[in-house]
Formats: structure tokens, sequence, C-alpha cells
């Protein structure tokens, strides 16, 4: 039997498989979570997403070649323990670091979401990557079981990531808030770091300097010490973001709904016909000229926030009704726990994704659909799309109208590509925005307005000029398809919502 040189006895099998189980899915949590660790920051977009996933990965690369560089050159008994309390400690650091380096990065380009991910991720997940080489060289003591036992442990590695992404995922995210899920994780892998290394001298002494152990004793006080006092940009987290309610210091009535460091919504306490933000004027504008003031209406909103335009339709339109669909329902807690939401026959939350529930609403059963759902400032991709136009047309009633409101930036390709999109599907459409935005000049919000009725332009126009104190332009006919041009109309197959939103 020829068998590779052992000079190390082999961890029990079971014993293997966990470690290596472990180390796998404590990277996989981290990746997950780190979405919603800088999220606040930087957002939560296509090129976040793939910061993360890509930071995560050359952090596994750069680990497991660290690990198997070590592993031929140390005991890799005295390196296990020691790598699952550092990753333990560089874990709970990951809080601290990411906020206070979160406050400077704010709103950055892609350099400065790399560099936050890359915080968030790399150093852990480095660390935990190198476990398994390590576990790997362990075991290995037979030429002939070499392809079972790194076959095996690696499949093991897999089924771990693939664990801790799905109860990450479905369960810790939603129950747990990241403070305690990264706080938890970290105090996981310090306890079995420190069980292991006492199993491991138990069965085989292998002294370790004095010096190493004050050392990372003196880092892991040191990093929970920074953890507990580092800043949370968040009063609740939901399932999907970081929301604060800020009251308005010039009104006590007024609260504004912040989602991702980012200015979602603004409600009046006192008065749901108060409307602050000039995007909301602009759709209460078309729904006023769309029918008269306390005509009923059946309206359909598209994300609820914090309910400001349901609040006030419902105020305005008595008898009618507004089902919101809102994917988080969280916010829907929040806003009846802090924004005065009252829910009933007239105003009813709808939880779910809006596109799937859209899809399954009867035919032509309501007057005004109001698209207002967003993921930070872009768009979900698959509510932008000629498909998703095509679901809203199918549930308007005759005559009835959808407005959209869209968040661009220049060279303004999205809002150019969305009004492309819903101008595809409706035969009459309008685009209401400041006139520097339309211009090029800044970005800013854009309602899209469409039917398939002809829309009473000069009403709503007039009604704008005398509702906004801004400056605001009604773009339609001519003047609005020279501003689409040739932008290309986006579908389920090919939607790059946040390529368009980010610039040339």
């Amino acid at each position: 039997m020829e068998t590779i040189p052992q000079t190390t006895t082999p961890l029990p099998p079971k014993l293997a498989a966990a470690l290596v189980f472990l180390a796998s899915g404590a990277v996989l949590v981290l990746e997950t979570v780190a979405l919603r660790l800088v999220g606040p920051y930087v957002g939560v977009t296509l090129q976040v997403t793939s910061a993360v996933i890509g930071v995560a990965l050359g952090a596994i690369a750069y680990g497991a070649w660290l690990g198997g560089y070590l592993a031929d050159r140390q005991d890799p008994r005295r390196l296990l323990a020691p790598a699952l309390v550092l990753a333990a400690i560089a874990t709970a650091v990951t809080l601290p670091v990411v906020r206070w380096a979160g406050e400077g990065l704010r709103g950055s380009a892609d350099t400065g979401i790399i560099l936050l991910t890359a915080l968030a991720v790399f150093l852990p997940a480095a660390l935990l990557s190198g476990v398994s080489p390590l576990v790997v060289k362990l075991q290995l003591g037979d030429l002939r079981r070499t392809g079972q036992v790194v076959g095996k442990l690696s499949s093991i590695g897999t089924l771990g990531g693939i664990t801790a992404t799905l109860v990450t995922g479905f369960v810790l995210v939603a129950a747990l808030p990241t403070t305690v899920i990264i706080l938890g994780l970290a105090g996981l892998l310090g306890a079995i770091g420190i069980g292991l290394g006492v199993y491991l001298h138990r069965r085989d002494p292998v002294p370790s300097p004095p010096r190493a152990r004050a050392l990372l004793a003196a880092v892991g006080l040191a990093g929970a010490g920074l953890s507990t006092v580092a800043p949370n940009p968040c009063d609740v987290e939901t399932a999907y973001h970081c929301a604060t309610v800020v009251e308005d210091p010039a009104y006590p009535f007024g609260r504004t709904l912040m989602l991702n460091s980012a200015r979602h919504s603004y409600v009046d306490l006192g008065n749901p016909e108060h409307l602050e933000f000039a995007y909301t004027q602009w759709i209460a504008a078309v729904a006023d000229k769309m029918a008269p003031e306390g005509r009923p209406l059946d309206a359909l909103h598209l994300g609820g926030g914090g309910f400001t335009m349901p609040r006030y339709l419902n105020a305005t339109r008595p008898g009618g009704t507004n089902e919101v669909y809102e994917i988080d329902g969280g916010l829907v807690d929040l806003a009846r726990d802090e924004l005065g939401l009252r829910t009933g026959p007239d105003l009813t939350p709808v939880v779910g994704d809006a596109r799937v529930l859209l899809t399954a609403r009867p035919a032509a059963s309501v007057d005004f659909v109001v698209g207002d759902a967003f993921g930070h400032l872009v768009v979900p991709w698959h509510l932008a799309t000629r498909e998703m136009a095509e679901q809203i047309h199918r549930t308007l009633r005759p005559g009835g109208v959808y407005t959209q409101n869209v968040i661009d930036y220049p060279p303004l390709r999205f809002i150019r590509a969305e009004m492309a999109t819903v101008a595809e599907v409706f035969p009459h459409v309008a685009l209401i925005a400041p006139p520097n935005a339309l211009a090029g000049n800044q970005g800013a919000n854009f309602v899209i307005v469409a039917s398939d009725r002809p829309l009473p332009l000069d009403a709503i126009h007039a009604q704008l000029v005398s509702a906004s104190l801004e400056p605001v332009t009604l773009l339609s006919g001519a003047q609005l398809k020279e501003f689409v041009a040739d932008a290309r109309v986006l579908t389920d197959d090919f939607a790059p919502v946040d390529q368009l939103l980010a610039g040339p």
C-alpha cells in the first residue's frame, strides 16, 4: 500500500466533514448578509451584488491558495483553531469597519462599492476558505484514496455553502437584524475555534506560544468592543431594506421614510392630502384631471413604501379602493407603527411581488395604476419591461391611466428606454419632469403617463403649473418622440436597467 508520509494524526472523519461544512457555509452567510451591510451606503443594485459576489469569490480563491500553501509548510493542527478564531474576530470587526467607512463612501461609484464590499467580506471569507485545504492535508494518508478524500470534502463544502445560502436568504435575514446575524456567526466561529483548539491539544499536545494566545484574546476583545459602539444606520431592518423614519424639524407631523439612506416617502400624519415630494404632486395632478375630485377611483399601487399616494387617493376619492402591492411586509408593519397607516376595505396592502400579483389580477379591474416600486434608486428590471406594461394595460379599464415614477440621471438613458417601452404598449403617452432634467443637466424624478385613450394634456399641464412649487414640463407628441429618439424597448429578455441608470 503506497502512502503519503504522514506526520500528523488525521481528524475523525465526521469532525473533518463538519469543519469543512461550517467554514464553507460561513463564507456564504457573509456573502448574503454583506448585501444588507453595505446597502445603506451604496444601495442594492446589480453593481453592488456583482461586487459582493466577485469579492467573495476572490477571497475564496486567495484563502484556499494560502491555506494550501501553509498546510505544506506548517502542522495544520496548529493552524486550524487559530484560523477559525481569527475568522470570528474578522467577522465581528466588519460591523464597525463597514459602518464607519460606509459614511465616507456613501453613494460612491464603482471603486467605492468594491472597496466597501471588500471591507465587508474579504478578510473573514479568506480566513474561512483556508480551513478546507488544512483539513484536506490532515486527512490525506493514502495515495489511492486522495481523489475520494478531496472529492468528498469538496462536495461537503459545497453542500455547506448551499445550505447556508438557503437558510440565510429564507430564514435568517427575515427573522434577525444584520448585527445579530454577524455577531452570532462570529460567536459561533470563535466558540468552535476555541473548542477545536482544546480538543486537538488534548488529543495530541502541540504547544502554542503564549504571546499568540494573548494577541488573539486582545484583538478579539477589541473587535467586540468596536462592534458594540459602531453606528447603526437603521431604525428597522426589514427583509429588503434598512429603514429609518425621520421627523421633519420644521413640521411636527411630517415624517420622511429613509430606505437604504435614500429619501423614499414623505408622510403628513395630520393631513393625507399634503404631498411634499414633487413627483407625488404630479401624480395627484393626473388623478385630479382624470376624474373630478370626490369621484371614486379604483386604484392599484405597485410599491407601497410610506403609502403616501394610497392615503392621498383614499382621502380625496372616498368610496374608491386602493390596493397596494408591497414586496416588503416589514415596511407595511413600519407604516402602521410609525406612519399612521390605517388599512381596511378602501386601503388594502398585499405583500408580494408586484409582477406576480398583477399577472393574477382580473382584466379591466382598476381605473388608475401608480408605479412607484424601487430597489434603492432603480425600478426593478422585471417591472420595467414591455411585458410588464402589457399586464398593466390588461388590468386597466377602458380609459384608465397608468402613471410611473422613474429616477434617472444624465445622460437619461433609462428614462428614454422606459418611455419607449411604455409607448410600445399604450397609444397615448406623456412625460412630466423638471425642465433642467429633460435638458440633461441634473438627475430627477420623471413621471410617465399612459392610457389607451387621449389624455387631457392641457388640463393636466394647467394643474401641474398651479400645484407644483417647482418648474415642470409636460412632454407629449413630437417633442416626446424627439426626446425618446432611438431608445431601445426593454423586454423580459433584455432589460439592463442598472447599467442604463449608471450612465455611459
